[in-house]
């Protein structure tokens, strides 16, 4: 064996044990006729000593040691004089009696340490180095640990985990697919999974009953901080269920995660909160509830009560108060007018009131406004004396309220109030069943085209489908989505009327979905599931910003893995052998 213990268990009590270890040179540190090495795994760092007097051809061999050389050394425990309270291992260090150099190394990019100097992009590149760093491997170890527990959870509740195929036929209607090309099938393409819905509720037709799988999913959309081209989820799906039998199912799910992972036991129920009110008091349906400042609508208070014309030809008027943010300068002031006139927030403006300490209101707009009209702003935004409020309008009053979401998350950060180690979870139901696109110029399914609309909204189905809810769910904590799902239809005649007010055609529905409505036909269980973005779920727990450091090896903002250098040419016997020929556009 290369080593007998790794460089993180040694304690005193291992003193006088002799031992070998194995791993990479953190740093090297020659003091007088000393010489110090830290070597490091994944479990820790040991300190090594080299002593000129005891044999001075080990000491010379030490020092020629660089940074991420590959060592194994033996040697005795002993207990260190100036100990490292900093590390587990810091009591003891390894008075070295052999060094063998297993691999030398070049001088790595950056540092490998936590406070590391190499930039994303350096990084990125070299990410086999990054996973080295103790607080990225920590991130990765969370991540097995988080998918341990999903398992022993699924597990005890009776699902089986089953996979599905990662090449499918194409399905459009969603997100842009990744295509795959086939050589044994000229000029035709399977298709990457977007999630394996279709393949689930199959299983559920097998009366497979509770399935679960931690599947990866690609869809080729436009990146973020929490959104890369491939990603996991932990995909479940119930036969003979209805929707409360999933949430109480993935409630607990979550509720055991935060204990067995964080040591948090969550006791009380989540609250439910409509999407209708969660877009109307916070303009967003993933809300972070970890503080206030929810919307206020101000159209009775200021639309038609003074000169001011924004406001009186505005479909919406919403405010936030902003508690003790009186005091704001006029360069804070400017700074959020700019923030909101930002290209992706794409504000007009914005409009302030100061609640002064003698309960007078000194607004933005005071030239349009009777004393009065501010009174009654005051009173509406429940402001007390030494509170800001922030007012925004539009002609939109769904892009007007995202737009006060943003300012409204931003004024969280500043003041402090969104603390990665709160954590404030709820449940967004009764969503719309459809959401028109301007684009295509028809209605869009808001989930899938596989969701149940509500029993008592059915009717509405014939007459009125933009006013249709659905059985859909979505578990939101911090204002960041970690899971969704719904009941799912499994009456073909339901299923049919579906397609058609998604505007497809007999012919298409049965090219896109035949395999799935001739199962339906066999007797179909009623069903639902859910889908937990596990990336999401471990970059909460970590308290990262960007789910990319809790993945071994993601893409950059650009959809590129500048590690391997991909996407990438194929050649021209590549492109032979599957029948194709490149044209790229203009």
């Amino acid at each position: 064996m290369f080593r007998t213990n790794t460089c993180g268990e040694l304690r005193l009590t291992d003193a006088g044990r002799g031992v070998t270890l194995a791993g990479w040179v953190q740093r090297v540190r020659k003091m007088g006729g000393m010489t110090f090495v830290d070597i490091r795994d994944r479990y820790g760092i040991t300190q090594l000593v080299f002593n000129e007097e005891a044999d001075a051809s080990l000491c010379e061999q030490a020092n020629k040691l660089g940074r991420e050389y590959v060592i194994q050394v033996t040697g005795t425990v002993s207990e260190r004089e100036s100990k490292n309270k900093n590390l587990p291992t810091g009591d003891v260090e390894i008075i070295v009696s052999g060094l063998t150099v297993l691999n030398a190394s070049l001088t790595p990019p950056f540092t490998i340490e936590d406070n590391t100097d190499g930039g994303d992009d350096i990084r990125m590149k070299y990410r086999y180095l990054d996973l080295r760093r103790a607080a990225v491997r920590r991130n990765i170890e969370l991540r097995h640990r988080m998918t341990m527990e999903v398992r022993r959870y699924l597990d005890s509740l009776g699902f089986l985990e089953i996979e599905t195929p990662m090449l499918i036929g194409s399905t459009p209607e969603g997100a842009r697919d990744f295509v795959v090309p086939s050589r044994m099938n000229p000029g035709q393409f399977y298709a990457l999974p977007q999630s394996p819905q279709t393949l689930k509720q199959l299983l559920m037709v097998a009366g497979m009953d509770r399935y679960f799988q931690i599947v990866k999913c690609f869809r080729d959309e436009d990146l973020r901080a929490d959104r890369q081209p491939e990603f996991t989820q932990i995909d479940c799906e119930m036969s003979f269920v209805e929707q409360e039998d999933v949430i109480a199912t993935f409630e607990g799910m979550a509720k055991h995660l935060f204990k067995a992972i964080r040591g948090v036991e969550l006791v009380e129920p989540f609250p439910r909160m409509p999407w209708s009110e969660a877009m109307r008091l916070y303009g967003s349906d993933k809300p972070d509830t970890r503080f206030g400042m929810e919307f206020v609508e101000l159209m009775d208070v200021l639309k038609g009560t003074g000169e001011f014309g924004v406001f009186n030809d505005a479909a919406y008027i919403g405010g936030i108060c902003a508690p003790g943010c009186a005091s704001y300068t006029r360069k804070q002031l400017d700074q959020l007018t700019d923030f909101v006139k930002r290209s992706q927030i794409g504000a007009k403006g914005l409009v302030y009131a100061r609640v002064q300490e003698d309960g007078s209101v000194k607004s933005s707009v005071d030239k349009f406004y009777a004393p009065e009209v501010l009174s009654r702003l005051k009173e509406a935004m429940q402001a007390a004396p030494g509170d800001l409020i922030l007012i925004m309008s539009g002609d939109n009053a769904m892009k007007t309220r995202k737009q006060l979401c943003e300012l409204r998350l931003e004024m969280g950060n500043r003041l402090g109030l969104r603390d990665k180690n709160k954590f404030s979870l709820l449940w967004v139901v009764d969503f719309p069943m459809f959401e028109w696109s301007e684009e295509e110029g028809r209605l869009m399914a808001m989930h899938h085209p596989f969701t149940h609309p509500k029993d008592e909204d059915i009717p509405l189905l014939d007459t009125d489908p933009a006013a249709v809810r659905a059985d859909a769910y979505d578990m939101v904590c911090n204002g960041v989505e970690v899971g969704g799902g719904s009941i799912r239809i499994f009456d073909p005649d339901l299923q049919n009327k579906m397609f058609t007010i998604l505007g497809f055609t007999p012919e298409r529905a049965q090219e896109q979905f035949g395999f799935l409505m001739n199962a339906f036909k066999y007797g179909a269980p009623p069903h639902g599931g859910l889908a937990y973005g596990l990336d999401r779920w471990v970059s909460l727990f970590a308290g990262l910003d960007s789910i990319r450091d809790c993945i071994a090896f993601p893409k950059n903002n650009s959809g590129r893995d500048v590690m391997l250098d991909a996407p990438s040419r194929i050649d021209d016997k590549q492109l032979d052998e599957l029948n194709l020929r490149i044209e790229l556009k203009d």
